[in-house]
C-alpha cells in the first residue's frame, strides 16, 4: 500500500494590489516633476565646473565660495524678506478692518464689494505694475504731473521706483485682496452671540470688535498669516520693473539676471536658490506648526448670524472702501488704457500727443499674435486638465487607504512652497540634464507641463475640503450597481464636484494667463506669452510702456472676463437649483392640499 505524499503548503510570493502600483506611479512621476527640480538645485551647487555643459562632473566647493564673494547675493535675500514683511505688515490690519466690515456690519452691497475683490486679485501683478508706473513715475507718472500743477508742489511727491514704491505695487496688486478674500468667509460663518451679550453689556462696536471678535477670530487669521508664509519668495515681476532702476535685487531677480546675463553665471545661481530652499526648510515647519496648533472652528451647532448697524458710518465707510476697490481695479486699468493713447506716456507736450499708432503696431506684430494664441493654449490647458488632476490626488488622500498617502501628501505640501523662480530653474536643469526631456526645452510643451503642476497645493488642498464634506454613499451605491471605477468618478463624483471644479478652472486660467516667474526661464520667442511679452515692453532697457499697457489690457480683459463669466454662470447654476427645489416645494404643497380638499359631490 503505498503511503499518500504529505501535502505541502505553498507559501509563494503574494503579488502587491493593484493601488499600490497606481500610488507607486504617482509617487513617481509627482515626485519626478515637483521635488526631483528642487533636490537637483542643491545637487548640482557642489559641481565645480566653469561650463556645466562641458567635460566630466568635478564636485567642489567653488560655486559656494564664488557665491559669498558676488556683491548683493545674501542681500537679495533680506531683501525679499524685508517687502514681505512690509506688505504683510500694512495689508493685514486694513484687510482685517475691511472683512469684518463686509461680514459683520449692514454695509451696503456687501457680496458685490467681496466680488470686487476677488477681481482685484485675478488682475495679474504685471498689468497692475505697469499701470502704477504709468501713474507714479517721477518724471512723467499722471498723478504726479498732475499734483505739480499745485501751486505749493514743486517736485514729484511720488517715486514708484523705490522700496516704497514696490511695496505700493504689492498692495494694489494682490496684497490687499486676497487676504481679504480669505478672510471674509471666516467672519461670515462666526456666531454672533457673543458680539450681542457684549453690546448689551453696553460696549460700544470698536470695543466690541476689538475685545470680542477679533480674538474669537485669532485662529483664522494665524491660518491666513500662516498661508502667506508661503508667498515670501514669491513674488518677480513686481521687482524685477521697479528694482532696476535703482539696482535693488530680491532673490529671484538676482537669479534671473545671473542666468540672462551674456555670460551665464549658472553656478552662483543655483547656490544662491540652494540658500533659499535652506530659509524655506525653517519656513515650512512654522507655517505647519501655527496651522496645526488651533482649532479653525467659526460654526458650531449654536451658531447665530447677525450684523451691526454702522449707523451714521455707513455711508463713509461704503465710500472709503468703495475708493480702495477703485484704486484696485478701476484705476490701473484706466491708466493703462489712457498711455496706450498717448504718443509718449506722461509727455502732453508732444504733437500729436494722442496717437493709435502703438495699437496698430501691437495688433499686427507677429509676436503679439503668436503670445496670445500661446497664453490661450496655456491658459486653457490648465483650466481643464488642473482640476481634474487635482481632484484625482484629493480623492487618493481622502477616499483611499491606500499606503504611501503621506507621502504624496508631503510632496504636495512641499511643492507649494517652492517659488515659480526656482521651480523654473529646476526644470530647467531636469530638462537640460535628462536626453529624453531635452527635446521639449523651449516648446510649447514644457510650459504647458508647469501651468498644470502649478498651484497644487491649492487645488488639492479645496478639493480634499469638498470630498471630506460629501459622503460616500452615491459612490458605494454606483458600485454596487456594478459600475467601474472610473464609470463612477465621472459619473457620480465630477457632476457633485462641478461647482469647485470651476472655481479651480478660473483660478487655473487666471494664474496661468499671468504667471511670468514660473515660465521665464524655460519659455522661448517661439512659447513667449501675454505676460512676458508685456514685461519684455515695460522693463528698464526697452521702455515701451505704451506697449505694455495694450498687452496687460488684453490679459486683463481674458482674466476678469472669464472670472466675471464664470460667476455668472455659476450664480444662474445656483439660481437654476433654489428653483427646482421651490418647484418640488410647491408641487409637494398642491399635492397635499389637493389630497386633503374635500372632494365635491
Amino acid at each position: 500500500m503505498q503511503l499518500a505524499k504529505p501535502r505541502l503548503r505553498s507559501r509563494g510570493f503574494r503579488m502587491p494590489p493593484t493601488n499600490a502600483y497606481i500610488m507607486a506611479i504617482v509617487l513617481l512621476v509627482l515626485g519626478f516633476y515637483l521635488i526631483w527640480p528642487v533636490l537637483l538645485l542643491v545637487i548640482n551647487s557642489f559641481d565645480a565646473r566653469a561650463d556645466w555643459f562641458v567635460g566630466e562632473r568635478q564636485w567642489g566647493l567653488q560655486h559656494w565660495r564664488d557665491a559669498w564673494a558676488t556683491p548683493g547675493l545674501v542681500v537679495s535675500l533680506g531683501n525679499s524678506i524685508m517687502i514681505w514683511a512690509f506688505v504683510v505688515g500694512i495689508s493685514f490690519p486694513i484687510a482685517v478692518v475691511i472683512s469684518w466690515v463686509l461680514a459683520r456690519t449692514n454695509i451696503p452691497f456687501s457680496h458685490s464689494i467681496e466680488f470686487l475683490f476677488w477681481i482685484s486679485f485675478m488682475m495679474p501683478g504685471i498689468a497692475t505694475t505697469i499701470a502704477w508706473i504709468t501713474l507714479l513715475d517721477p518724471d512723467i507718472g499722471l498723478i504726479n504731473i498732475g499734483l505739480e500743477k499745485l501751486p505749493f508742489i514743486d517736485d514729484s511727491p511720488f517715486n514708484i521706483f523705490s522700496v516704497p514704491g514696490i511695496v505700493w505695487a504689492h498692495l494694489m496688486a494682490n496684497g490687499i485682496s486676497i487676504k481679504v478674500m480669505l478672510l471674509t468667509p471666516a467672519f461670515r460663518n462666526m456666531d454672533a452671540s457673543m458680539e450681542e451679550a457684549a453690546r448689551v453689556s453696553g460696549a460700544s462696536s470698536v470695543l466690541t470688535m476689538m475685545r470680542v471678535t477679533l480674538p474669537l477670530m485669532i485662529s483664522p487669521m494665524a491660518l491666513v498669516f500662516a498661508l502667506q508664509l508661503l508667498r515670501i519668495f514669491q513674488s518677480f515681476e513686481t521687482e524685477l520693473l521697479l528694482g532696476l532702476p535703482f539696482d535693488f535685487f530680491v532673490y529671484s531677480t538676482k537669479i534671473f539676471e545671473l542666468v540672462r546675463q551674456p555670460v551665464p553665471n549658472y553656478g552662483v545661481a543655483t547656490v544662491l536658490a540652494s540658500l533659499t530652499l535652506l530659509v524655506i526648510a525653517f519656513i515650512i515647519p512654522m507655517q505647519r506648526w501655527i496651522i496645526q496648533r488651533r482649532r479653525y472652528t467659526t460654526i458650531t451647532g449654536s451658531f447665530k448670524p447677525g450684523l451691526i448697524d454702522l449707523g451714521p458710518w455707513r455711508l463713509p465707510v461704503f465710500g472709503i472702501i468703495g475708493f480702495l476697490i477703485f484704486m484696485l481695479t478701476i484705476g490701473p486699468a484706466i491708466s493703462l488704457l489712457f498711455g496706450s493713447f498717448m504718443t509718449r506716456a506722461g509727455y502732453f507736450y508732444l504733437t500729436p500727443t494722442y496717437t493709435l499708432e502703438h495699437w496698430q503696431l501691437v495688433l499686427t506684430d507677429n509676436l503679439f499674435l503668436k503670445a496670445m494664441r500661446t497664453t490661450l493654449i496655456l491658459a486653457i490647458t490648465a483650466a481643464i486638465l488642473s482640476p481634474l488632476l487635482f481632484s484625482l490626488i484629493a480623492y487618493i488622500l481622502v477616499r483611499t487607504r491606500w499606503v504611501g498617502r503621506w507621502a504624496l501628501d508631503f510632496i504636495i505640501w512641499g511643492s507649494g512652497a517652492i517659488p515659480g523662480i526656482l521651480s523654473g530653474l529646476g526644470l530647467l536643469w531636469l530638462f537640460l540634464g535628462t536626453p529624453l526631456l531635452s527635446a521639449l526645452f523651449g516648446t510649447i510643451y514644457a510650459l504647458l507641463l508647469v501651468v498644470i503642476i502649478q498651484g497644487n497645493t491649492t487645488g488639492t488642498n479645496i478639493m480634499k475640503g469638498v470630498f471630506v464634506q460629501i459622503g460616500a454613499d452615491m459612490e458605494e451605491a454606483a458600485r454596487v450597481s456594478g459600475a467601474g471605477w472610473i464609470r463612477t468618478y465621472f459619473r457620480i463624483w465630477i457632476p457633485l464636484l462641478m461647482p469647485t471644479l470651476i472655481l479651480l478652472a478660473t483660478l487655473n486660467f487666471v494664474i496661468a494667463a499671468g504667471t511670468t516667474s514660473s515660465i521665464v526661464l524655460l519659455a522661448s520667442r517661439d512659447t513667449i506669452t501675454l505676460s512676458l511679452l508685456a514685461l519684455e515692453f515695460a522693463s528698464p532697457g526697452i521702455g515701451q510702456r505704451e506697449e505694455a499697457s495694450i498687452v496687460g489690457l488684453f490679459i486683463i480683459l481674458l482674466t476678469v472676463g472669464l472670472a466675471s463669466l464664470a460667476r455668472a454662470f455659476g450664480l444662474r447654476l445656483g439660481v437654476r437649483h433654489e428653483q427646482q427645489a421651490n418647484a418640488r416645494q410647491v408641487e409637494a404643497s398642491q399635492s397635499q392640499a389637493g389630497a386633503s380638499a374635500p372632494s365635491r359631490p
